[in-house]
């Protein structure tokens, strides 16, 4: 039997909420799905793989000894300031938005994610150092969420 699989996927280590957090994610994210549940021998849930928008993660019930920290991160690129509203509101909920700055939150679970204008990337990286700058410096100055009009302008001097 040959089953087609992501080269690479992302696995998640819970407690005890590993099914709790894929229902909670996939109901975010569009094109998002709960592929399969294993279970331990005694009935508990194991793993859960899931979809977030066609990107297979694993979700792992490992027990209380490790913790997510912001050393790893999960970036969602938005087309606009709407995305970028609609994405932050359902993520912080029960979760931490002054957890960071630039753009970064942790979710009810301690997941850190960055939710950031998809033209982000391109404004700090582009042909000239003055704009990059600018962006730079008006990203740092943001204490949660992300302000694209703010970065646009900057952008533009």
């Amino acid at each position: 039997m040959t089953v087609k699989i992501q080269k690479i996927t992302t696995n998640l280590w819970f407690d005890t909420q590993a099914e709790e957090a894929a229902q909670f994610y996939t109901s975010i994210f569009e094109n998002s799905k709960i592929d399969r549940v294993t279970r331990y021998s005694n009935g508990t849930v194991m793993t859960v793989e899931f979809q977030l928008d066609g990107q297979t993660f694993v979700a792992l019930n490992g027990g209380p000894q490790y913790k997510f920290t912001e050393a790893i991160s999960l970036i969602v690129n938005c087309e606009d300031q709407a995305e970028i509203d609609t994405y932050w509101e359902k993520l912080t909920e029960g979760g931490d938005e002054k957890a960071q700055v630039c753009g970064w939150l942790k979710d009810r679970y301690g997941v850190s994610w960055q939710i950031v204008p998809a033209a982000l990337s391109e404004m700090i990286s582009g042909p000239d150092p003055a704009r990059s700058e600018r962006v730079m410096n008006a990203l740092l100055q943001t204490k949660s969420k992300i302000d694209l009009a703010a970065l646009l302008q900057a952008y533009e001097g």
